[in-house]
């Protein structure tokens, strides 16, 4: 028996920075990231992605903001919505398409996933979410100032929009996904972080305008499915601490102590792989497996060859 694998996808995975948002941009990106998730699903292990909306749900807010004379703009959760939306048709296909090269039947299945959140989250006080393209400073001072955005600078790659970012409390759904996973399905689930909703007085839900972290719902989603292994997928191969210095060093196989320890040190931007270590660091204390690795090694990181690995 393989392991239980939630995999977290990130947006940049699917639009590289710099690139052209088209559809074919992306759907190509996406099945390089499939191409992978299905070398993982072959050799035994049940699967369950979910990914990064960052730029895509910018987009879609640029394309509301650009036509709202024309049609009238969507608040932010429905925007997150449509992101999973179209992310996720082009995962369930790419990923049927790879799997199907390796003779592989395994059914793929998507959720329009919900992620309860709290309305008195302080990340609603001081928006911490980069989303959307990069912007120089003066580029971002004046869109600011013209549209009311909140601007930061994003760990040292220009200045991009910020918007709330509240912790997820539950995955709306967990228990049919985990129900799914343990029939043999392969699910694509809790995208962009899941919509965002709150929890009324009377029990009913309702959206609120947010952008979850991916990384802190799919440790949310692994431990409220019971994965044994919470895999984050990057652009660098593996963690490193006192990264860009001449004295950069890479993590592979490290302790919950020195990671913790090292997180206190202040290693790990909070716009980039803060919230990554924050999340491996929680679903290790759980008794799983942490890792952060580069996609393109995702399936070498499994079989303990490649990325950091995070140990009780």
């Amino acid at each position: 028996m393989g392991d239980k694998v939630v995999v977290a996808l990130g947006g940049n995975a699917i639009l590289q920075p710099g690139q052209e948002a088209t559809y074919e941009n992306q759907l190509e990106n996406v099945r390089r990231s499939a191409e992978v998730i299905a070398r993982i699903i072959n050799n035994g292990h049940t699967v369950v992605v979910t990914h990064g909306n960052g730029p895509q749900v910018g987009n879609i807010l640029r394309q509301n903001e650009e036509a709202k004379h024309v049609v009238p703009a969507l608040p932010l959760d429905v925007c997150s919505a449509e992101s999973q939306g179209f992310i996720g048709y082009m995962l369930e296909q790419t990923l049927r398409n790879e799997l199907r090269k390796l003779n592989n039947e395994s059914p793929v299945v998507v959720t329009l996933t919900q992620t309860e959140v709290s309305a008195d989250d302080p990340d609603f006080q001081d928006p911490s979410k980069p989303i959307g393209v990069f912007y120089s400073e003066e580029e971002a001072n004046k869109l600011a100032e013209e549209k009311g955005w909140i601007v930061k600078e994003d760990a040292g790659r220009g200045y991009r929009r910020v918007v709330a970012s509240p912790e997820p409390k539950t995955i709306l759904g967990s228990k049919a996904i985990g129900q799914l996973t343990d029939a043999g399905s392969i699910v694509v689930a809790g995208g962009g972080g899941g919509v965002p909703v709150v929890k009324q007085e009377d029990g009913t839900y309702k959206g609120i305008e947010a952008v979850i972290d991916k990384d802190r719902s799919g440790f949310k989603l692994s431990e409220e499915i019971t994965a044994d292994t919470f895999m984050i997928l990057t652009d660098v191969e593996n963690v490193y601490v006192n990264y860009g210095k001449p004295d950069q060093k890479a993590l592979t196989e490290i302790t919950l102590a020195e990671a913790k320890q090292y997180v206190e040190q202040g290693q790990f931007s909070a716009g980039s792989m803060g919230p990554k270590m924050e999340a491996a660091i929680n679903f290790a204390e759980t008794g799983g497996r942490a890792i952060i690795c580069s996609l393109d090694k995702a399936d070498q990181a499994m079989e303990g060859k490649s990325g950091t690995h995070i140990i009780g």
